[in-house]
């Protein structure tokens, strides 16, 4: 014999919510017949950092020491063996100061900055509490030569970056009628291009893009990419390039 099938009368107190299964989520209420999603869950690292980049790590005197010798000496193009005998140094001492692996003494640091042709004060600019920031007024970005400037694209430098271990490179660039395409640029690190005005057909690897006003490409810098098609001009486009710094 069958038994009829009995109604549960939910409490009025939880009417209009969805009881949820082991391992799910949080019960989710109801809103006008319609499921109301749970507010975003917001981490304390976020909070902190404004973002979802981890925490800036601190960095050591003797870091920061080494990183700016490692710095002057490939500015100059020389081995560490080079600047050891120049300083009259041991080489495994340059590699353990350029390593942040010891103190050095002010002589051997007078040594190294006489070696390297930079004040002594250099040496501790990685060192410095004051952040890194860069302000430029409207018009006023540096027109700097690339490898597209001889096929007549106009590179403006909004800004750069200051003591960090990564390379910003922010541009504004424009194309005008006299422009010509060229697809064929490959470097280090990443890329992000904010089209503003004009139309472009943009090639990355073996795709090509066309970007209109508001339309953004991110992508690896390392693949053959570039305007390929100059569709409306003039054009430009905010690019923003990211590598590490060697």
């Amino acid at each position: 014999m069958r038994m009829p099938l009995r109604t549960l009368n939910r409490p009025p107190e939880l009417a209009g919510v969805i009881e949820a299964e082991p391992n799910q989520a949080a019960p989710v209420a109801l809103k006008n017949g319609q499921h109301v999603a749970p507010p975003p869950v917001v981490t304390e690292e976020a909070i902190a950092t404004g973002s979802g980049a981890p925490r800036a790590s601190s960095v050591t005197v003797e870091q920061a020491i080494g990183a700016q010798i490692r710095q002057q000496r490939k500015k100059l193009d020389i081995t560490s063996a080079e600047l050891a005998a120049t300083a009259k140094i041991s080489p495994g001492m340059i590699s353990k100061i350029e390593n942040g692996q010891i103190s050095s003494s002010l002589s051997t640091l007078t040594a190294l900055a006489s070696a390297l042709n930079v004040p002594i004060a250099a040496l501790f600019a990685g060192y410095d509490d004051r952040s890194d920031c860069s302000f430029v007024k409207a018009g006023q970005g540096t027109v700097v030569d690339r490898r597209g400037t001889k096929s007549g694209h106009i590179y403006e430098l909004l800004g750069h970056s200051l003591g960090s271990g990564m390379v910003v490179e922010p541009f504004l660039i424009t194309l005008t009628g006299e422009a010509t395409a060229y697809s064929a640029f490959r470097h280090a690190g990443v890329e992000l291009i904010y089209m503003l005005s004009g139309s472009v057909g943009y090639r990355h690897a073996d795709k090509v893009y066309e970007l209109q006003p508001g339309d953004t490409l991110f992508f690896d810098a390392s693949a053959q990419h570039g305007p390929e098609e100059l569709i409306s001009v003039p054009m430009t486009y905010l690019s923003i390039i990211v590598y590490p710094k060697e």
